[in-house]
């Protein structure tokens, strides 16, 4: 039985995965904005599901993790599935600064907190959603895919550290996975052409698995992998007539 707790799982994707993992027999700490969906699944799962309500964009993060980790009896696998997006065509602050704050300020602080805490531990799993819009800028949303951007190499960066620190202590083994899905039918959605959506329990199912195996980068779905790569390698003069 592993402890996970789910950052942002009110619905969609938290949500999805909070269920798969408390059907595998593990305890689930779960946090989001509207708490009465957080109760609503912990009285459904009493003995498995423990509550943390809070705001990502707030500027007390860890002391909630902390009372989450206090809850569970400990951590064993931490998965940051808060995000925020929107379509900012002529680049309205609002937005950009709420992008940031969630899916960059929290997502780092709680990040930031989790790898220590593995590291005093010697082991545990850091996992992230970002998305496929990390790989390139968009002039619809230049904020998402900055910030989605920055959450990417950071969990890289986090990767290369862990190396480090697992040669100079082979005891000590800590897992990053990054996430990258193409577009899933949540309400992060957004845009008038959304091709390859897949449903968020298939999206789920195959994160769940991507966790669970301990994969360092994953497409969700895995078609997306060929976008990914179509991404990287095109163009500016190619890109510029559809960002």
């Amino acid at each position: 039985m592993k402890r996970i707790v789910i950052i942002g799982a009110t619905s969609g994707i938290g949500l999805e995965l909070a269920k798969l993992y408390i059907q595998n027999g593990d305890r689930v700490g779960v946090t989001g904005r509207r708490g009465y969906l957080l109760d609503k699944l912990q009285q459904q799962f009493p003995s498995q599901v423990e509550t943390e309500p809070f705001d990502v964009m707030g500027l007390e993060n860890v002391p909630h993790l902390e009372s989450l980790i206090k809850k569970l009896g400990g951590l064993d696998t931490l998965i940051y599935n808060s995000g925020f997006g929107n379509i900012s065509d002529q680049l309205d602050w609002t937005i950009d600064k709420q992008t940031t704050q969630t899916n960059v300020n929290g997502f780092v602080e709680i990040v930031n907190y989790a790898f220590n805490y593995f590291v005093k531990q010697g082991r545990g799993q850091i996992a992230a959603i970002s998305s496929i819009a990390s790989l390139r800028g968009n002039s619809q949303a230049p904020a998402y895919s900055a910030s989605k951007a920055f959450m990417s190499t950071y969990m890289e960066g986090l990767y290369f550290k862990s190396v480090r620190l697992k040669k100079r202590d082979p005891v000590i083994a800590i897992s990053i996975t990054d996430i990258q899905p193409g577009f899933v039918n949540t309400k992060m959605a957004k845009g008038k052409i959304r091709f390859w959506q897949a449903a968020v329990e298939k999206a789920s199912r195959q994160i769940f698995k991507a966790i669970n195996n301990k994969k360092r980068k994953v497409y969700i779905t895995r078609r997306w992998a060929i976008v990914a790569w179509i991404l990287k390698w095109m163009p500016n003069w190619v890109l510029r007539k559809f960002a």
